[in-house]
């Protein structure tokens, strides 16, 4: 089975976006699929002021077509709703294909924090483009009713995971830095709600690693936080387990991958109880959840790094992977199932033993 997923969100940048399908593509070659990105590679650019190394591509719908043509899928997915995901959405509506899409940003809550843009405007563009598909995918049981009642057709459950071959408990780091360490990894935007984090009063030291348009006014306003800039691979994963708390105060993720890469590295969270948080730890006794933040932060230094590691056990881009591919099935964007299934295990089942 041949993909193409489509994505305006690709490499240089690094986002939830890209790490999730990245993932995806390495995960899926284990049920015998193989995943062809069409991305902004090769394509003109241009660049958004209000997202600075941001750059949007500049498609024409015979470029889409003829790209299409020559990767010859099986099934197509549109990841976001750029200027690629719209010439692709026309292309297959053009054609009468059926097609899948997923949701992974809350546009609406950026847009509005930046423009004087109605929220309601954009949700109902975002309704338009994605009910022309056969279905929308879902990180979290919250997202997938919040779309259901804004009015998005056939949303469909599509859990993330988690590289615990690399994200693991290891020997901690030596930052020069007193403890305890409290460490947030992301984008560095306004939509993060870093201010919450970084305003706190708390014993050892604040620990921000990440790029973004917010680096530079977040740096001036609070100097006593250690901003260390964009991170990767084994060096990301060796400052993930020299933490102690790790921080999460954003309001508006879908998911947040970042979660289960700090409890896979054995390091218990703190955060403010958004949708998203609550999907992805719930009950377990793996995060304080608190709209007092501070509370939250000392009170997660005295959880157990043992429970973390078993809760993130549950969570794999191996079953990611055979959730999508189910859900691809069960949409009719590809007619047959038994190939990839792994058992039978629906998107349902599989979505839900996550998140229960």
């Amino acid at each position: 089975m041949r993909i193409l997923i489509a994505t305006d969100a690709w490499y240089p940048q690094v986002n939830g976006v890209v790490r999730t399908l990245s993932a995806l593509a390495k995960a899926i070659e284990g049920f015998g699929a193989t995943i062809d990105f069409l991305t902004p590679e090769g394509m003109p650019t241009v660049g958004l002021p209000s997202y600075p190394g941001i750059r949007l591509a500049l498609p024409t719908p015979r470029k889409i077509s003829n790209q299409i043509k020559l990767l010859r899928p099986d099934a197509i997915h549109i990841a976001t709703e750029g200027p690629i995901g719209h010439f692709v959405r026309w292309h297959c509506r053009a054609r009468r294909r059926p097609f899948t899409t997923s949701f992974h940003t809350r546009f609406a809550d950026y847009a509005v924090a930046r423009w004087p843009i109605p929220e309601e405007a954009i949700w109902s563009w975002l309704r338009w483009f994605h009910n022309a598909g056969r279905g929308t995918m879902a990180a979290t049981p919250s997202l997938a009713e919040e779309l259901s009642g804004r009015g998005f057709r056939s949303v469909m459950r599509w859990p993330r995971g988690v590289d615990s071959s690399l994200f693991r408990p290891r020997p901690k780091k030596d930052l020069g830095l007193k403890g305890p360490i409290f460490l947030t990894v992301g984008r560095l935007a306004v939509e993060k709600n870093l201010e919450a984090f970084l305003a706190l009063d708390l014993p050892g030291s604040k620990v921000v690693v990440g790029e973004g348009p917010a680096r530079e006014e977040l740096v001036q306003r609070f100097p006593d936080a250690i901003f260390l800039g964009h991170k990767e691979g084994e060096e990301l994963a060796s400052i993930y387990a020299s933490a102690d708390v790790f921080v999460f105060p954003s309001r508006t993720d879908t998911f947040g991958l970042v979660l289960l890469e700090a409890l896979s590295s054995g390091i218990p969270v703190a955060a403010i109880p958004s949708p998203a948080t609550r999907d992805v730890v719930g009950s377990a006794p793996v995060a304080v959840l608190d709209e007092d933040l501070r509370a939250a932060c000392l009170a997660a230094l005295n959880l157990s790094h043992a429970a973390c590691l078993d809760y993130a056990k549950t969570m794999t881009w191996e079953a990611s992977a055979q959730c999508f591919l189910t859900n691809l099935t069960q949409s009719g964007v590809y007619p047959s199932r038994e190939d990839f299934t792994g058992g039978g295990v629906s998107s349902q089942s599989t979505s839900s033993a996550r998140f229960a």
